[in-house]
């Protein structure tokens, strides 16, 4: 026999050793159980999490992507009243930009200051040279209207032409005096406009300085968030604004998240009585109902492929605050299936659901009858029979599989010993 049939002939031999307890084998070799009313208690035990079904987020204050470095905060699972100083934070490339918008500010000032002299020193100079050509222009008109007589024809001559230069120069002066103005005012609304911009910037920085404070909205208890890699936030962690820093649950409406393996869930219905209590502490129970099942059991992790079914129980508010539990605790759960005063119930062994009906093998006389059941609730070793038996009813566990995998076992513990009498 190989390693694995010997395996599978131990295990099984031990299930049929387990029931026997409840049991007796008959003089056929097949285990047995006889059916008699009694209490019925079907339960499953579970462990979770205690979970806050509303929490509040904590955002970490200033415009979004801001860099933060955390300066203080609150321990990992404190209990905070509305207004309570949650964290602090510091802000030093804020106030670095801030030094270097007032900078900008001071420097764009001092432009400004200097691009106004030297564009009222171009008018002033522009303006004298309008009025000395005007000036001029007034003298070489006089001449210029001058007869022959007063003065000679060269004079005149002379006149003539500096009236039509100086003509000439007064027009250009007075285009460049507009274009001067013209200018001027470009350059100053540059200016102004990049000042309204440095401005912005120091109005932007100076928010982001006053906003480093983080309080609580309303009462609860912190619990801060991990990053990626499972690290929660510490003194000197760099942060961002916009981004979680804690969550504040709301410890008024609190629920226990329970997984179970799939194998074992079978059963469970959303109503059951669930009892609970924190893992370490059995004293502080409370009671409570499954308020909530997935629809389909699912892994949790790649190294095992057992599925286990999620599922939700409610916490009384009035527990939580005599006990002062918080979301994050670990829980142990026991989910009640059914409790019931004269119940007939039978090992899950011994029950048939391969066909279309649900069948048990009943011994009567030497022989074995096979009975169809109606079951009720169905636990993880044993289920409730509603209809089809009756008290005294001696019930098939086995068929003798104890004692075929004992004869099983027993040439190949022979062939282990080497035995002479087994030919090898």
């Amino acid at each position: 026999m190989t390693g694995s049939r010997k395996l599978a002939s131990v295990v099984l031999a031990g299930m049929v050793l387990a029931l026997a307890g409840c049991g007796k084998a008959d003089e056929a070799g097949a285990l047995t159980e006889r059916i008699e009313p009694g209490t019925l208690d079907l339960s499953v035990q579970a462990q979770g999490e205690l979970k806050a079904t509303k929490s509040t987020p904590l955002l970490i204050p200033g415009p979004q992507w801001t860099a933060r470095q955390l300066s203080w905060t609150l321990p990992d699972g404190s209990r905070v009243k509305a207004g309570d100083l949650v964290a602090r934070f510091s802000a030093v490339q804020s106030e670095q930009d801030l030094a270097q918008a007032l900078v900008d500010l001071q420097r764009n000032a001092i432009a400004r200051i200097g691009k106004q002299a030297e564009l009222g020193e171009q008018r002033g100079q522009l303006d004298v040279d309008i009025a000395q050509v005007a000036s001029q222009l007034a003298i070489a008109r006089r001449y210029a209207n001058a007869g022959q007589i007063a003065v000679s024809r060269n004079t005149v001559l002379d006149a003539v032409q500096d009236k039509q230069f100086l003509e000439t120069k007064q027009g250009i002066l007075d285009w460049r005096r507009g274009q001067s103005n013209v200018r001027g005012r470009a350059e100053l609304a540059v200016l102004d406009a990049q000042r309204a911009t440095y401005s912005l910037n120091a109005e932007q920085k100076q928010s982001d300085l006053q906003a480093l404070d983080l309080r609580a909205p309303h009462d609860g208890v912190l619990v801060l968030e991990s990053d990626w890699s499972g690290e929660k936030p510490h003194v000197g962690s760099n942060l961002y604004a916009g981004n979680p820093l804690a969550t504040l649950p709301d410890t008024a409406s609190m629920e226990v998240e329970l997984a179970i393996p799939q194998v074992q869930a079978q059963g469970i219905r959303v109503g059951n009585l669930v009892e609970l209590h924190p893992s370490g502490a059995p004293l502080e129970k409370a009671a409570s109902k499954i308020t909530w099942i997935a629809a389909a059991a699912q892994t949790r992790s790649r190294e095992s492929p057992v599925k286990y079914l999620m599922m939700k129980a409610s916490v009384p508010a009035e527990s939580v605050r005599r006990y002062g539990w918080i979301p994050g605790q670990r829980f142990d759960a026991r989910i009640v299936l059914l409790h019931a005063r004269n119940a007939f119930s039978v090992p899950n062994l011994a029950i048939d659901d391969s066909g279309d009906d649900t069948t048990v093998e009943v011994r009567s006389g030497n022989d074995s009858i096979v009975r169809k059941v109606r079951l009720g609730v169905r636990g993880a070793t044993r289920s409730q029979v509603l209809q089809g038996l009756s008290a005294g009813d001696v019930v098939v566990l086995d068929h003798g599989a104890r004692k075929s995998a004992l004869e099983e076992d027993a040439p190949d513990a022979k062939a282990d010993r080497g035995d002479p009498g087994d030919g090898t």
